[in-house]
C-alpha cells in the first residue's frame, strides 16, 4: 500500500495542471479511494493510540494507588510495632528489630529566629547550623535538641 504522500502526487498525475481536467477518471477515483482509506486508517490509529494512552494512565494511576496504600499500611505496621516494643530490641531468624538514637531540632515558634540562622536563597530555618551552635553549647532560644528513638525492621 502506498503512503498518502505517494497517493497525492498519483493524483497530480492524473490531473492536466494547467486546464485542471482530469485526465484518467477511473484511477483518479481508485487513487481517491485508497486516499480516503488510508486517511481513515491513519485516524483511527491515532484513536487507538488516544485510547491507549488512556487506559495506560489509568493503570499507572491504580499502581499509584496501590503504592500509596501499601506504604501507608506499612507505616500503620511500623506503629503497632514501635508501640508495643516500646524500644525494646527484638530479634527472631528472620526478622531484627532494633533502634537507633538520633536528635533533631525541635523549634517552638514563640520567638524570632536570629538572622544568622536564615538561608537567604529560601525562606526557611538554617537547622544545620542551629543544631551545631547548640551542641557546641550556645543556646539559641526557642530551639531545643529532642532525642528520637527510630524503630529499624531488616
Amino acid at each position: 500500500m502506498s503512503s498518502l504522500y505517494e497517493i497525492n502526487e498519483d493524483l497530480l498525475k492524473c490531473i492536466d495542471l494547467e486546464t485542471g481536467e482530469i485526465i484518467d477518471t477511473e484511477k483518479f477515483d481508485s487513487l481517491q479511494l485508497d486516499r480516503n482509506d488510508k486517511i481513515e486508517n491513519v485516524a483511527l490509529w491515532y484513536k487507538n493510540l488516544l485510547s491507549e494512552a488512556d487506559a495506560l494512565k489509568a493503570e499507572k494511576d491504580k499502581f499509584a494507588d496501590r503504592e500509596k496504600r501499601a506504604k501507608s499500611k506499612a507505616d500503620s505496621l511500623k506503629k503497632y510495632l514501635d508501640m508495643a516494643l516500646h524500644g525494646s530490641k527484638f530479634g527472631t531468624t528472620k526478622v531484627d528489630i532494633t533502634y537507633r538514637k538520633s536528635a533533631s531540632l525541635d523549634y517552638d515558634g514563640t520567638t524570632d529566629v536570629p538572622e544568622q540562622y536564615l538561608k537567604h536563597s529560601e525562606p526557611t530555618i538554617d537547622k544545620t547550623a542551629i543544631t551545631k551552635s547548640i551542641k557546641s553549647g550556645e543556646a539559641v532560644q526557642g530551639f531545643t535538641i529532642v532525642e528520637n528513638n527510630n524503630i529499624q525492621i531488616k
